[in-house]
């Protein structure tokens, strides 16, 4: 046989656009360390935590299931290999920054776990979910809405700068068959942040994020020049002592034995930061009217609500209402909740999760004189 003719594989090879190197080809899951520092990765996997984690509260009251989102793992993924990344039909949901940043980032979801919670947004058990018609995509893009609003919020708690997402826009994704891929950016490269989402016992599958390497460099060198700064503002609050100067006679103390000069040391000290006692004078005002009546009031129980938000219905809206119903809220997704002491609004703050248990952390607040004139106007 003529050692100069091509073998069949190499024919095919050359008919497919291969050459006939037998180098491995170089997989983007090897380039990580290239682009992102394992210092940048530790920082983008922060911020899909933090994020996340209050979009898992979002969702959990959503869904009225226990949800779980995990640690995030942080990897490449080339735009030609979605087909490996994606292989079954899911919903992808579009997520563009108005506010904060410039730039926007991709959610994927299974199309099954999409279904479980279309069917638990509209007052199902989540066991026997339908097809995504319209209804149900509308459903997961409010439940999506709700979760990227509540992660925005985080964010801007992260960045130290108001961070405000547009409404998610929602597409079913088969990549197989090229469907719904008009919505993935026109890039070749993505930073993949993957979680595992649970929630009850209906999911426990993944949810990804699929960041372009410029927009992810970006949040990684806001949340840097963020930590820096707060490290600079740390250092800057330190104030610097000058040790006092001793004299001849203190001098003497360095003889004395360790626990008897530990004991002079401190005598000296007090000696040294004591004052001479400023006793009142008897014209010396009594305390105003406004501080006394404070003082008898401040073992007083109050009532402390936070309210999400208000609606106004008519009765035939309300005589219609039944499991499942969705009654829409005047407060945008991702706004401060108020809190009210005695029915008056005093602060505003974000919800949180502490354990098992909502709690509510303040972001703005009413001064004391402010509050305190809410509290004699309820009484």
């Amino acid at each position: 046989m003529n050692s100069n003719m091509l073998s069949q594989d190499e024919i095919d090879a050359l008919l497919n656009g291969g050459g006939l190197s037998n180098d491995p080809v170089e997989t983007t899951e090897n380039n990580i360390h290239d682009l992102f520092s394992e210092m940048e990765q530790d920082a983008i996997g922060e911020i899909g935590n933090i994020s996340f984690g209050s979009s898992a509260t979002a969702l959990s009251t959503l869904l009225n299931q226990k949800v779980q989102i995990t640690t995030p793992t942080v990897s490449l993924v080339n735009k030609k290999e979605l087909k490996d990344e994606f292989p079954h039909p899911s919903v992808s949901i579009q997520v563009h920054y108005t506010e904060g940043f410039t730039g926007s980032n991709i959610l994927v979801i299974k199309q099954s776990d999409a279904s479980i919670i279309a069917d638990l947004m509209i007052g199902g058990d989540g066991s026997n979910p339908t097809d995504l018609g319209e209804i149900q995509l509308s459903a997961v893009q409010e439940a999506m809405n709700q979760m990227m609003g509540s992660a925005a919020t985080s964010m801007s708690t992260v960045f130290q700068k108001k961070v405000d997402i547009s409404p998610p826009a929602i597409e079913l994704l088969d990549v197989q068959k090229g469907e719904g891929t008009n919505t993935i950016p026109d890039e070749e490269l993505f930073l993949k942040v993957s979680f595992r989402l649970t929630v009850g016992h209906l999911i426990d599958s993944q949810i990804m994020q699929l960041l372009p390497i410029d927009f992810a460099r970006e949040l990684i060198k806001e949340l840097m020049n963020s930590s820096n700064e707060e490290s600079a503002s740390a250092q800057d609050t330190i104030q610097v002592e000058e040790p006092p100067q001793l004299s001849k006679k203190e001098n003497r103390v360095e003889m004395i034995e360790p626990s008897t000069q530990a004991q002079h040391q401190r005598k000296e000290q007090v000696q040294m930061n004591a004052k001479p006692v400023e006793f009142a004078t008897f014209n010396t005002p009594p305390k105003s009217t406004e501080v006394q009546n404070l003082d008898m009031l401040l073992d007083i129980p109050l009532t402390v609500t936070v309210e999400l938000g208000r609606t106004k219905r008519s009765i035939q809206n309300i005589l219609e209402l039944s499991t499942g119903s969705i009654i829409e809220l005047d407060k945008l997704a991702g706004e401060p909740v108020d809190i009210l002491i005695n029915n008056k609004k005093v602060a505003k703050g974000e919800v949180v999760v502490i354990d098992e248990n909502f709690g509510v952390r303040v972001t703005d607040i009413l001064s004391q004189t402010e509050r305190l004139n809410k509290i004699h106007k309820s009484y």
